[in-house]
C-alpha cells in the first residue's frame, strides 16, 4: 500500500511541475510584456546620429484626418516638403495618425502610411509615428474637414480618440485593432525609427466652446487608457522602442518618479526611451529639464519644443539639446493651414495679421525661409554632427 502511495503522489508530484512548466511564459510572451532594458535602450540609441527634425504635418493639412484621408492625402506637397526639410539637415519627423482613420478604411490608411515612409526614406528621414494625442478639439469627425479660423493657432487639430471614446472605458477597447494593426504593420520596417504611443495624455482643451466638451477627470481615463495602449503595442512586438512624453508640472519633481502625478510616473516609468516637451523660454529650466530626466538613465527625445515670441528659438535651445545628443524634435515645419506661426494666445483673437514673431514653423509654402539667419543657423548646427 505504501508503494502504491507512493507512486500516486508521485505521478500528482510531476503533474504539478508540468502544469506550472506549461504555465510559465514563453520568452516571446515576455519579449511583447517587458519594458527595454537601459542597456538595449543605449545600444539602439548609441546607433542613431543626432537626430534632428520636426513635426511634420504637410501645409495643405489643417490635422491629421486632412493628411491621411484618401482625398485630400496630397503626396507632390508632401514630397515636395519633405526634400526642404531634409536639405536642411533633418533626419527624422514627428507624425500624427487618428484612429479614425482605421474605422475609416484600415487597408488605404495603411496603404497610404506607406506610401508616406517611401517617400520619407527616400530623403533620408526616419519616422517617429505618434498613434493617439489628447490634445485641442475633444470631438473629431471623419469627412471634410473644416478651413482655418484666420490668424488663430491650429483651430482644426483633433485629439484621438476624443472625448466620447476616452471617456467611456466600456469603448477603450475598440481601439485595440487600430493600435496592434498599425504597429504591427511596421514593427519590423526600419524606416520607423520609434513610436509615440500618446502625446499629452491628460492635456485639456482650454478654448472656448472646446472645454465644455472635455472628459470630466480627464486623467482617470487617460490613465486607463494609457496602459491599454502599452499593452497593445507591446503585444505587437515592434523592434522599435515604446515612448510617451513628460509634458507638464513642477520640473524639479521630474525625475522622481514617487513625486509625480500616477499618469506622468506611469508614462516615464514605461516607456523604452524617455521622451519630452521643452517650450520654456528660460533656458535654465530647459536644462534643469535634462538633468531631472537623466535620472532615468535612459535615452533622450525633445520631442516638442520652438515657441520663439517666450525665446524658446532654435538658436537657444538646439546648442543645450545637441550638447547631450538628446534628438532635437521642434514643432511645425511650412507654414500652412495649421496656423502655427500664430501663438497659442491667439485663441482671444488678439491677431488680425501674420504675426511679426512666428511662434512655430521655418519656412512659408514656397520654400523661402521666415528668418534666413534662423535657417543659415539650423543648416550649419545639422551639417556640424
Amino acid at each position: 500500500m505504501r508503494k502504491v502511495i507512493s507512486v500516486i503522489l508521485m505521478v500528482v508530484i510531476i503533474a504539478c511541475g508540468e502544469e506550472k512548466k506549461e504555465q510559465r511564459p514563453s520568452s516571446e510572451q515576455l519579449s511583447v510584456s517587458v519594458r527595454w532594458t537601459k542597456e538595449k535602450a543605449w545600444e539602439w540609441y548609441e546607433k542613431q546620429p543626432w537626430l534632428v527634425g520636426a513635426n511634420f504635418n504637410p501645409s495643405s493639412s489643417i490635422n491629421q484626418l486632412e493628411f491621411w484621408q484618401a482625398d485630400t492625402f496630397d503626396p507632390e506637397t508632401i514630397d515636395r516638403e519633405l526634400k526642404w526639410s531634409a536639405d536642411l539637415g533633418m533626419n527624422l519627423h514627428r507624425v500624427y495618425l487618428h484612429n479614425l482613420l482605421w474605422q475609416q478604411d484600415s487597408v488605404g490608411f495603411l496603404d497610404r502610411l506607406d506610401q508616406y515612409l517611401t517617400m520619407a526614406d527616400r530623403h533620408g528621414i526616419k519616422t517617429m509615428f505618434v498613434l493617439l494625442d489628447d490634445v485641442w478639439h475633444p470631438i473629431p469627425k471623419l469627412g471634410k474637414q473644416p478651413e482655418p479660423t484666420p490668424h488663430v493657432h491650429n483651430s482644426g487639430w483633433v485629439q484621438a480618440p476624443g472625448a466620447e471614446i476616452l471617456g467611456d472605458s466600456t469603448r477603450h477597447d475598440e481601439l485595440k485593432g487600430y493600435i496592434k494593426g498599425v504597429v504591427n504593420k511596421f514593427a519590423n520596417d526600419d524606416r520607423v525609427l520609434v513610436w509615440d504611443i500618446y502625446n499629452e495624455p491628460d492635456n485639456v482643451a482650454g478654448q472656448p466652446g472646446r472645454k465644455e466638451l472635455e472628459v470630466k477627470n480627464k486623467h482617470i481615463y487617460s490613465l486607463a487608457l494609457l496602459k491599454k495602449v502599452f499593452k497593445w503595442s507591446r503585444e505587437a512586438m515592434p523592434t522599435q522602442p515604446l515612448t510617451t512624453g513628460i509634458w507638464r508640472g513642477d520640473i524639479a519633481h521630474w525625475g522622481n518618479p514617487d513625486s509625480l502625478p500616477a499618469l506622468d510616473r506611469y508614462m516615464v516609468e514605461h516607456s523604452d526611451v524617455i521622451s519630452f516637451h521643452a517650450y520654456d523660454g528660460n533656458m535654465d529650466d530647459v536644462r534643469r529639464k535634462i538633468e531631472e530626466l537623466k535620472n532615468y538613465e535612459r535615452p533622450l527625445l525633445c520631442t516638442e519644443y520652438v515657441a520663439r515670441g517666450s525665446g524658446n528659438t532654435f538658436e537657444t535651445v538646439m546648442p543645450i539639446l545637441k550638447e547631450d545628443k538628446i534628438a532635437a524634435i521642434n514643432w511645425g515645419f511650412v507654414a500652412g493651414k495649421s496656423n502655427t506661426i500664430y501663438p497659442w494666445v491667439s485663441w482671444d483673437s488678439t491677431f488680425t495679421a501674420e504675426p511679426e514673431i512666428w511662434h512655430h514653423d521655418i519656412l512659408r509654402q514656397d520654400g523661402t525661409p521666415y528668418s534666413q539667419k534662423e535657417f543659415d543657423f539650423i543648416r550649419e548646427i545639422t551639417d556640424s554632427q
